[in-house]
């Protein structure tokens, strides 16, 4: 990670989880991902916007469709290999109809008619679900595990993809 564009300035080594970059650097202009996956904030504590970046160079945080450039830490998402399943459903505490993703989804509306998630229950893999359709707006990274109200991942969601 370096603090300015095109990869110049200071720079910071990060080999796994990192919760508080501040100490490294105030700003975060560049990124460039050697190998896997992974997903950086905009707050410590893995808090704020989410970008997830896979391997490559992003000069500048445009290229991660970063909102600024403020970028507080990280983590790499482990590999899964094997299926991918979550249940979506169209109200809080698993309620009102669901339906079961095993494979991206540019559009849930288009796809089941809703127009956002409410809770979900993710069995198999990671996925990231959008705030708008076509993968667009801010993501959020949901691992294995239920989530009654669409406020313990940060946000509503109309799309999803699964992260290989």
């Amino acid at each position: 990670m370096g603090k300015d564009r095109n990869f110049q300035g200071r720079n910071y080594e990060c080999s796994g989880e990192c919760s508080d970059l501040h100490s490294h650097f105030s700003r975060c202009n560049s990124i460039r991902v050697d190998s896997g996956a992974w997903m950086v904030y905009e707050r410590p504590n893995y808090s704020g916007y989410q970008y997830y970046l896979r391997r490559g160079e992003y000069p500048d945080y445009q290229r991660w469709m970063g909102f600024n450039d403020c970028v507080r830490s990280c983590r790499m998402i482990p590999s899964h290999q094997g299926s991918h399943r979550m249940q979506i459903y169209e109200r809080p505490e698993f309620g009102g109809q669901m339906m079961e993703l095993t494979d991206d989804c540019p559009s849930l509306y288009d796809r089941f008619h809703f127009n956002d998630i409410h809770s979900c229950n993710v069995t198999e893999g990671n996925w990231l679900l959008y705030e708008h359709p076509h993968y667009r707006g801010r993501q959020h990274l949901m691992g294995p595990g239920q989530y009654r109200r669409f406020n313990e991942w940060g946000g509503s969601a109309r799309a999803s993809k699964k992260i290989t």
